[in-house]
């Protein structure tokens, strides 16, 4: 055990302590994500790029955010939580603040698709449910609710100050807010956050007993990250529920991140709105977000999870194919998008880490979810790049909105067969 750990005189479980450190990283992170919504149309306007070109960008780097998920799920085993938070930190902090200085569309594909993708990869959904299938057994739900709501939080903390950023002191004003929270945020990982809690002489939340002792020998043993993640993903690959959490999963991507998140400032901007209002509207979304996807944790603690993401999915695509209207109409429209749309952003994250274990098993659902998180970062990628490519080619995304509302339509018949059937595990 270290010696230095603050776990004396905490009258909670230093899960929870654990769990916060998580979500302020989590927050953090989702910030660094949502920068590029809010720098898209001053960054193209002063490189004189495409609305395409600056997508294709954009894509790598949600593609890296995506294919990173399930190597950060080995790598918290090899290496720990900590030091791969403290990483995260790091590459973000590096990649945004070089970005101030870059020119060149190649320093940019570098800095912003490599390194900060990365850097998100790392401090991704994967992260929380890491923590939350190491340091919970009752409340598990819940917590992974609250971790992944801090997605929406971030947008709701991020987004309105680095829009009014933006306007006030040009792009390269958010870049440099994200670099500065970032390194602020590494040294706080490393004081509070531990690996497991074995660390702190402790059982994970809600199990009683004495502590498992400390096997010196385990990450030495686990190979290496890459390697152990392609090996559960052979496995994994076999079974037919896989590739449905992963088809559904893509689709989650391609009709939040990468289409939303991306690109509805500038389709809002098209019809007439000012930036700084649309990052409001995206921040009072990442409100409804938070209450959400929390009340989705509790609620995939108690009811069957496949009828849930059946909701999720049906209200979302109704959702998004209002939204052209809701862009051309009066402002009412606009908030009832937000509400109806913002409520399941990413309220599918709880019930689909949930399924990932019933199916997959406790010790290996955390790299399976990785996998399944990557096709979400897959499907945001192509929306970032598709929507960008609709938007050149016909001067207007409500094509792009429709398709993913179908999409995601679709989607909810899709997920009710998952885990049917099944009475125990897969053995990978």
């Amino acid at each position: 055990m270290n010696e230095h750990a603050p776990r004396s005189g905490f009258p909670l479980h230093y899960a929870w302590i654990a769990a916060a450190v998580t979500f302020v990283t989590l927050l953090v992170a989702a910030g660094a994500r949502a920068a590029p919504g809010v720098i898209l149309l001053p960054f193209g306007n002063e490189f004189q790029w495409s609305r395409a070109k600056v997508s294709s960008i954009v894509s790598i780097n949600i593609f890296l955010y995506g294919l990173i998920g399930p190597i950060a799920a080995a790598l918290y085993q090899n290496f720990g939580l900590r030091r791969t938070m403290v990483a995260a930190m790091a590459l973000l902090s590096i990649g945004y603040g070089l970005s101030m200085l870059a020119t060149s569309y190649w320093q940019f594909v570098v800095l912003w698709g490599l390194v900060v993708g990365m850097g998100s990869g790392l401090a991704a959904t994967v992260l929380g449910a890491a923590v939350a299938n190491r340091w919970f057994t009752e409340r598990r739900g819940l917590v992974m609710g609250v971790l992944t709501a801090s997605t929406a939080t971030g947008q709701l903390v991020f987004l309105p100050a680095l829009a009014a950023a933006v306007t006030e002191r040009g792009w390269r004003a958010a870049p440099l807010i994200v670099a500065v929270v970032t390194a602020m945020i590494a040294p706080v990982i490393w004081w509070w956050m531990r690996d497991d809690p074995k660390a702190v002489g402790l059982r994970p939340y809600g199990e009683a007993g004495a502590p498992d002792p400390i096997d010196v020998t385990t990450d030495a043993s686990r190979g290496n990250p890459a390697t152990r993640a392609l090996a559960v993903l052979a496995e994994a690959v076999r079974e037919r529920d896989f590739w449905l959490l992963a088809a559904s999963f893509f689709v989650c991507g391609a009709s939040t991140n990468g289409l939303i998140g991306t690109h509805l400032i500038s389709a809002a901007f098209d019809c007439g709105i000012p930036e700084v209002r649309a990052a409001g509207l995206l921040a009072l979304m990442g409100l409804f977000d938070l209450v959400g996807t929390t009340a989705s944790g509790w609620l995939s603690d108690r009811y069957n999870c496949r009828y849930l993401l059946f909701g999720y999915y049906g209200l979302r695509g109704l959702s998004l194919m209002f939204l052209p209207q809701a862009l051309l109409g009066p402002t009412a429209g606009l908030g009832v998008f937000a509400v109806f749309y913002g409520l399941d952003w990413i309220a599918t994250v709880p019930p689909t880490v949930r399924l990932t274990a019933e199916v997959f098993g406790r010790e290996k659902a955390t790299i399976v979810f990785g996998w399944v998180a990557a096709s979400h970062q897959v499907g945001a990628a192509f929306a970032t790049f598709g929507a960008g490519a609709i938007r050149t080619q016909f001067g207007t995304y409500a094509p792009a909105f429709i398709g993913a509302g179908a999409l995601c339509v679709i989607t909810a018949i899709g997920v009710l067969p998952i885990g049917r059937h099944r009475t125990a595990p897969i053995a990978v």
